[in-house]
């Protein structure tokens, strides 16, 4: 049978409850009858969220498609700022358990249908009672739009205990918030055609509950209270990596301070040589390339905010006071090699990068660390990085050279005159709705 709907009547419940999320925000998020788990495949996405919980009773369904909620690589190329877990459990929702008190949202998707009416006011009282979520959304089939549903007799699922109009799913929904102190809203999804809309309504009936107060006045059990039940069975949980996790943050950060150091170091350089003036010569002055990222910032970025461009000048200006004719620290080193008895005396370049201009230029440098401070701290001993003496900033020597001295380094190393070089690679199912 062709879909009556478009998009299918399941993908429009499920946007609904995305669109309410892009919204709302809520950190923590429980589905309740997640099945195959469609509905929390989506919601992984919205980085705003820190704690997705799936539960159903049906066992086979849950672990089916569980693992297809572990962490994408991408997940791992660009981490979330905030972490996220995913837990799933097989239990009743007439069950209660500690570990789902309190979310900012439950939803409840073409679920309660499923339920003896003698257990909608166990759910009742479970849902809004004990686990008190800010806001819930719950869907269930409005039986007056049956009619319209070509070939349709009973229910619209085998397992279906009711079915309730739009008077009695208010009904219900009213006795719900004068008892747990909630105020709720209704809607739908599943238009019917514009002269039977008012009649018949949605195909999927909506109440969209908030807690009265929000967060305020909630009382949720502490963790370590003796009295806490925990009826479900946990099936899977994994955790997403995150910013929050302290090797993750220096990773990325070291990749972005070498990545813009390099960047910034080949902007000035191509500055310097495209403009034809001799005094900027590398060849021809080498204090004018030892110190030249003093005032880089000023060419680069005309409109850098002035605090940093103050901190930059400083720290270059004490690199600079600190090197001398006969001592010239960081900025040029000279080591010595034994070549046929004969000593020669070969300098190595480099260029430094103030970790203040690296702040300035580079919005996400400064995210990651948070201050210059910070940032320094997180370089300090990572050895990827080298910083000059004071801390003040990244030092990067020309790849030409760095590419010689490692091939030095391997000749001394092997004992060969010889090498030859390699490069390295581096939804619920229903019997008659799955085909709405």
């Amino acid at each position: 049978m062709a879909s009556l709907f478009s998009p299918p009547l399941h993908r429009q419940r499920h946007q609904f409850i995305i669109d309410f999320v892009k919204r709302d925000k809520p950190k923590k998020v429980v589905d309740l009858g997640c099945s195959k788990c469609c509905l929390i495949k989506n919601l992984r996405f919205h980085r705003e969220i820190e704690l997705l919980v799936g539960v159903d009773i049906n066992l086979a369904k849950v672990t089916k498609k569980m693992h297809e909620l572990a962490p994408l690589s991408t997940e791992y190329l660009q981490p979330r700022c905030s972490p996220l877990s995913i837990e799933l459990y097989q239990g009743s929702v007439t069950e209660k358990d500690a570990r789902l008190r309190g979310f900012d949202l439950l939803t409840s998707v073409e679920l309660i249908e499923h339920l003896p009416l003698a257990d909608v006011e166990r759910f009742s009282e479970v849902v809004f009672g004990y686990m008190t979520p800010v806001s819930v959304i719950i869907s269930t089939p409005n039986s007056e739009f049956n009619p319209l549903l070509p070939g349709l007799t009973g229910f619209r699922h085998s397992d279906h205990k009711f079915e309730w109009t739009r008077a009695e799913f208010q009904s219900w929904a009213m006795k719900v918030c004068e008892e747990f102190g909630y105020e709720v809203q209704f809607t739908g999804v599943g238009q019917a055609p514009p002269v039977q809309q008012e009649r018949v309504g949605f195909c999927s009936q909506i109440a969209v509950f908030q807690r009265r107060g929000g967060r305020l006045g909630l009382n949720v059990q502490s963790s370590d209270d003796p009295n806490q039940v925990f009826s479900y069975k946990l099936l899977y949980s994994v955790t997403y990596p995150s910013l929050r996790d302290n090797n993750i943050l220096r990773r990325v950060l070291v990749c972005e301070v070498l990545y813009w150091a390099e960047k910034l170091k080949r902007g000035w350089m191509e500055k310097k040589t495209d403009g034809g003036d001799e005094t900027y010569t590398l060849s021809k002055t080498l204090s004018k390339r030892r110190f030249g990222f003093e005032n880089m910032h000023e060419r680069l970025e005309p409109d850098m905010d002035r605090t940093c461009e103050e901190e930059t000048k400083t720290s270059a200006g004490r690199c600079e006071g600190a090197a001398s004719e006969d001592e010239e620290g960081v900025y040029e080193e000279a080591f010595w090699t034994d070549s046929g008895g004969q000593e020669t005396k070969q300098r190595r370049y480099v260029s430094c990068v103030p970790l203040a201009l690296l702040c300035s230029s580079c919005p996400k440098v400064s995210s990651l660390s948070g201050s210059l401070t910070n940032l320094r701290h997180l370089l300090l001993d990572e050895p990827s990085v080298t910083l000059t003496q004071d801390g003040s900033a990244v030092r990067l020597m020309d790849k030409e050279q760095e590419q010689e001295e490692a091939d030095n380094d391997d000749l001394e190393d092997s004992g060969y005159t010889e090498m030859s070089h390699c490069s390295l690679g581096a939804v619920q199912e229903e019997d008659w709705e799955a085909d709405l």
